[in-house]
């Protein structure tokens, strides 16, 4: 009865009625975008003097923005996690959207985006197929369904109101996660501009006077509570149909292109957005620590018993192993700073032991063999070649995952989802009841890990050693064995 006579969001309840200049039009509204970017220029417009409102565009014509304009643009987004060890629960509303348009029911009311003086930003998320070439959108006329269509659309229709003004370009910042997002994405504007014939000057201001910066993001936004909202509710005075539920983590890595910090003050604001003129060296963190982390603990947590990504990580056999594994020796590898890599780290394991978040490990376990060959495996390579010697933590990790690969342990069956000539190779392999023919098998298959890893100096030896330990005693006191086997 409560939640009947609550009044819907909206500005004046609120007390949000300022008006801000549109500078930013963003691409996709979904989750993800509004736990993450307009999160961002929320708290830019609410802790400093930069004023931006942000149009958000309806992505697909299935979509709708019909919510959004009854709630005035607002929503309460909820961050909940650990930060420091601490448990970190806290909710707000974000108010930086202006309007919501749908291009597809409303065309002309896209293209006079265009005019808009103070625009400056495209964002967008829609989502790693995105940022495709359509070869079927052959005509300039719109409404467009493909993503750097539209963009294109846009950007000529300034480029035609300016009279191509240099000041006037954009400045383009997609959220999808695909390597080089902002150059490819550009480049796939420039061939629309070829396809539809629109004047060379276009290009040239395309490419001199618009900034396409490349980016690496990461947050997890599960979005709307759907399993728990009559708790989410419970704590709000009003209802929103829209409320957004995320992790506090929060890194935005964008790659520097004309001064960017002075036309959007990132660096004013405590969140963890980096401006850096490479965001590779990031992106190997991220896949090495993150990634990798969740990698090389799957076989030893499962073998364990354990079945969420935190139950592993509080184990104290299973998070010390890791910590080990991180610190010592993935860190080593990766030639970044060593505080930057374990305030990382740090974060990273706040995050595995995210109380709001149920991460099972069997959903890790997908394409398990591949994961570990490009998330793990180049670190104990580099880790060998580095240091003369094997890292004990990922050889016994990869040790456990060929152990994982014969598809039961005691009476358990283990959740193998993989493709079926690997399962059927390790199948295959583990016929053999002698741990070293097994491991040198494991080890040599280049259809695995694109090498032949029995050349690895002690590797075949300390896997077949790490094996028998593994089947003749509990996974702690394997590790011990294995690690005294290596003293």
């Amino acid at each position: 009865m409560e939640n009947q006579i609550k009044q819907k969001l909206n500005r004046e309840l609120n007390n949000s009625q300022e008006k801000l200049p549109i500078k930013i039009v963003q691409f996709g509204g979904g989750n993800f975008m509004r736990g993450f970017t307009d999160y961002v220029i929320d708290k830019l417009n609410k802790e400093t003097d930069w004023k931006g409102g942000i149009v958000n565009l309806q992505a697909t014509p299935n979509g709708s923005i019909q919510k959004m304009e009854e709630q005035d643009n607002l929503y309460t987004l909820f961050t909940r996690g650990i930060k420091k060890g601490e448990i970190h629960d806290g909710k707000q509303v974000i108010s930086a959207i202006q309007k919501s348009v749908n291009p597809y029911a409303n065309y002309d009311e896209f293209l006079a985006l265009a005019k808009e003086e103070e625009l400056e930003f495209i964002f967008s998320n829609t989502t790693e197929t995105g940022i495709a070439y359509d070869e079927a959108e052959t005509s300039y006329e719109g409404p467009h369904k493909n993503f750097p269509a539209k963009v294109a659309v846009l950007l000529h229709e300034r480029f035609k109101h300016f009279n191509g003004a240099a000041d006037k370009g954009l400045r383009i910042i997609p959220c999808e996660l695909i390597e080089d997002n902002a150059f490819t994405l550009r480049d796939i504007i420039i061939k629309y501009a070829q396809l539809w014939n629109l004047e060379e000057g276009f290009v040239q201001w395309i490419e001199q006077n618009n900034y396409f910066h490349n980016t690496l993001v990461d947050r997890i936004v599960p979005g709307y509570p759907k399993d728990d909202a009559e708790s989410y509710e419970d704590q709000l005075d009003y209802e929103d149909q829209l409320m957004v539920v995320s992790e506090c983590f929060l890194l935005f890595v964008i790659q520097e292109a004309g001064n960017l910090n002075e036309r959007i003050p990132f660096n004013k604001i405590n969140e963890q957005i980096l401006v850096v003129d490479d965001i590779q060296p990031y992106r190997l963190r991220k896949v090495r620590i993150l990634n990798g982390g969740h990698t090389l603990i799957l076989a030893p947590a499962i073998l364990s018993g354990k079945e969420l990504v935190k139950e592993a990580i509080d184990d104290q056999f299973i998070g010390t192993f890791l910590s080990d594994a991180v610190f010592n020796e993935v860190n080593q590898t990766l030639g970044l700073d060593m505080t930057e890599l374990k305030d990382f780290a740090g974060e990273v394991f706040d995050r595995f032991r995210n109380p709001f978040i149920k991460h099972h490990l069997a959903s890790i376990a997908l394409y398990f063999v591949s994961k570990f060959k490009v998330r793990v495996l180049p670190s104990l390579l580099t880790y060998v070649e580095t240091n003369g010697k094997l890292p004990v933590n990922l050889t016994f990790s990869l040790a456990s995952l060929i152990r994982f690969y014969q598809g039961s342990y005691g009476e358990k069956a283990l959740p193998l989802n993989d493709e079926a000539g690997i399962i059927a190779k390790f199948k295959e392999i583990w016929a053999n009841e002698d741990y070293e023919k097994v491991a040198e098998l494991a080890l040599s298959e280049k259809s695995f890990w694109d090498t032949d890893l029995t050349q690895v100096e002690g590797l075949k030896d300390a896997v077949a050693k790490a094996l028998y330990e593994i089947d003749h005693n509990d996974m702690e006191t394997a590790y011990n064995n294995f690690v005294q086997f290596n003293s």
